[in-house]
């Protein structure tokens, strides 16, 4: 064991470029973990070395961490939770989680998930903790003093659950033997809000950044992929040292896999005896791993497994223009958990779904690399990944998300529910917009600022963190104008990225980058469930001018496009900026005429706009003919004229 100060040396450095980067401090750690795993009693035995250092002014007296595992237990929160939602028809459906429903209640004693802490000393002295469920708490004997740096050593023991939620063992519907997500003691986070033990119920995740260090001893027929570079890869073989090698002998009755990853805030790795291993290697970028295994029945086979791997190589550069750099050496798309869910520099995926590889893949930037506190604000690490792999689909597709609901239209041209909904959709992110116009028909919304586990049901988090989330993006850029709005995406990545920022950082950039203020758009759209509704409320000529007249019905103001078009085939737009903006979008399409309004108060219900043409020469007048804004009833937006 190397001494204690040798280590702080070493953390010291480590820690420096997390501290320049940010404008407001941050915690760091260093983990260093060992586990052996019996893979026939799905147990595995750990230690856990951790540097914490505490950058904060605090004195802090206790630290908590997650036994995700713990979980896994009937009558657990997790358990009861789900169960209790299931009780709740939404749409005649119950509204659990399809995944969890009853099925914690009725894992066996060996089906079950636990985390056990066996010993815990800090700077070589015993702490006293206890256990609420999911999160333990540490007493701490003496307190960490602001600007120090603790040793925590850690000897912990963990039964691997049936395959429930995320995590666990003997997946039938993948056929992969372990996905290893949640499986560690992980410290919770301590920001200027203070502590965060936020308990395992169903969702989210926030960590501190740091580097891992992580040995698993597994029995020597198991393959592995997981976060980090697996630093012993000679040893290895099995395409980590060069491509298609196959698993060199092992003498011992177990291997040991030596992972290491840096500036990241969780560690994820999956094990299956019958896994296989695909590379490709982008220019000037990171090596790609592709792990799956022979799911029953043969659904998938080599060659959707082959094209994730290809898809990926192709998205890469439209991503990184689009969204920033992917600053890590690898990425691994590894087969196992229940869908798709997100790691860093990995993501374990249930299939070889185009989709979900580029949602998952995405959240490398909106979760991975920006760190949001995933509780508390679920639509940004959600909803900005939903808005991008959208924009990421259409470019490999080449097609725009609305032409799914036209091919379904051309199959069921009598659908007359579905034409109208396709009216009020946009071009892009149609998907999210129908969803939405869904809960607020519901009558079930909830504020996007509901903490993710306190939702009254699963379908209104879903639709807020992943569809309204969504929304809150194409719209911005509907107000500000999209290509202000993807620059401020890029100055997003550059400011924030490892530095967990929050809503009002965003809203900070918005306003710095497109010099328009947005501090309403952030109360109305995250914070209240008021919706948008607009409509044209009459025409008439006056004093030689013809006059339209618009009528906000809906609750939330918002700035508004009127584009007018005449008999003669011209267009003109009028661009009406919201007063609580203190500024106007640019035009953003230079083909017609835009006149920038005078700005409309969001305290009026109306608002007269003049035009000098006659109006019998109008033929059409429409309220955002690009359907961005999310205006819940669009048959009063447009009204068509012949004269």
């Amino acid at each position: 064991m190397k001494h204690i100060f040798l280590i702080l040396i070493s953390y010291f450095l480590f820690i420096i470029p997390s501290q320049g980067q940010s404008q407001r401090w941050q915690q760091s750690v260093k983990y260093t973990m060992n586990i052996d795993v019996d893979t026939l009693a799905n147990q595995f035995k750990g230690k856990q070395k951790l540097i914490y250092q505490n950058n904060s002014n605090d004195k802090l007296d206790r630290v908590f961490y997650h036994l995700y595992w713990n979980a896994f237990q009937p009558n657990s929160s997790m358990d009861v939770r789900s169960r209790e939602l299931g009780k709740k028809l939404v749409n005649g459906r119950q509204d659990w989680d399809g995944r969890v429903k009853d099925r914690i209640l009725n894992l066996k004693e060996t089906e079950i998930g636990y985390q056990k802490i066996v010993s815990l000393k800090m700077n070589g002295v015993p702490q006293k903790f206890i256990y609420h469920e999911t999160i333990l708490e540490v007493n701490l004997t003496t307190p960490i003093l602001p600007k120090t740096s603790v040793v925590f050593d850690m000897e912990f023991e963990a039964q691997i659950p049936l395959q429930v939620r995320r995590s666990g063992r003997d997946n039938p519907q993948t056929g992969v033997r372990y996905s290893m997500s949640q499986w560690y003691p992980k410290l919770c986070e301590y920001d200027y809000e203070g502590w965060h033990p936020t308990p395992y119920v169903a969702r989210e995740f926030y960590g501190v950044w740091g580097d891992f260090d992580v040995t698993i001893n597994i029995d020597k027929s198991y393959k592995l992929g997981g976060t980090g570079v697996l630093v012993n890869a000679s040893e290895i073989g099995w395409g980590y040292d060069k491509p298609e090698t196959e698993l060199k002998p092992c003498l011992t009755s177990k291997r040991s896999w030596h992972f290491k990853g840096e500036n990241i805030h969780d560690f994820v790795w999956a094990a299956d005896p019958d896994y296989k291993h695909l590379t490709k290697k982008v220019a000037n970028g990171p090596m790609l791993h592709v792990i799956y295994n022979d799911v029953p029945n043969d659904k998938y086979n080599d060659s959707l497994w082959i094209k994730v791997a290809d898809a990926a190589v192709k998205v890469l550069p439209f991503i990184e223009k689009n969204f920033g750099k992917y600053p890590y050496p690898q990425y691994s798309f590894i087969h196992g958990g229940d869908g798709g869910m997100e790691y860093p520099m990995a993501t374990l995926i249930s299939g070889p779904s185009l989709g979900t590889v580029f949602h998952e893949w995405m959240h490398s930037w909106y979760q991975m690399m920006l760190g949001t506190n995933e509780s508390l604000y679920a639509w940004m690490d959600e909803g900005f990944t939903s808005f991008a792999e959208d924009l990421v689909t259409k470019f490999y597709n080449n097609r725009s998300s609305v032409m799914e609901y036209k091919d379904a239209a051309e199959k069921d041209p009598k659908n007359e529910e579905l034409k109208n909904l396709i009216a009020s959709l946009p071009e892009d992110h149609s998907g999210s917009y129908a969803s939405y116009f869904a809960l607020v028909k519901s009558k079930l919304e909830e504020p996007m600022c509901t903490h993710a586990d306190h939702y009254n049901t699963n379908f209104s988090y879903s639709i807020n963190s992943y569809s309204k989330g969504e929304i809150f993006l194409e719209q911005l850029g509907y107000i500000i104008g999209s290509a202000l709005r993807d620059k401020v995406l890029l100055q997003y990545y550059k400011e924030w990225r490892f530095k967990h920022p929050n809503a009002e950082d965003f809203i900070r950039i918005a306003e710095n980058t497109s010099g328009i203020k947005l501090d309403w758009y952030k109360e109305y759209w995250v914070h209240s469930t008021k919706s948008i509704d607009y409509s044209i409320d009459s025409l008439w000529e006056e004093n030689g001018m013809s006059k339209i007249r618009l009528k906000r019905i809906g609750n939330m103001p918002m700035p508004v496009d009127l584009q007018l078009t005449f008999k003669d085939g011209t267009s003109e737009m009028h661009s009406i900026p919201l007063n609580l903006m203190y500024g106007s979008k640019l035009p953003e399409n230079k083909n017609i005429p835009t006149t920038t309004e005078e700005e409309w108060r969001w305290t009026h219900p109306t608002y007269v706009v003049s035009f000098k043409r006659r109006l019998t020469d109008l033929k059409k007048a429409e309220v955002d003919p690009s359907k961005r804004m999310a205006d819940v009833d669009r048959k009063n937006n447009g009204i068509e004229l012949n004269w």
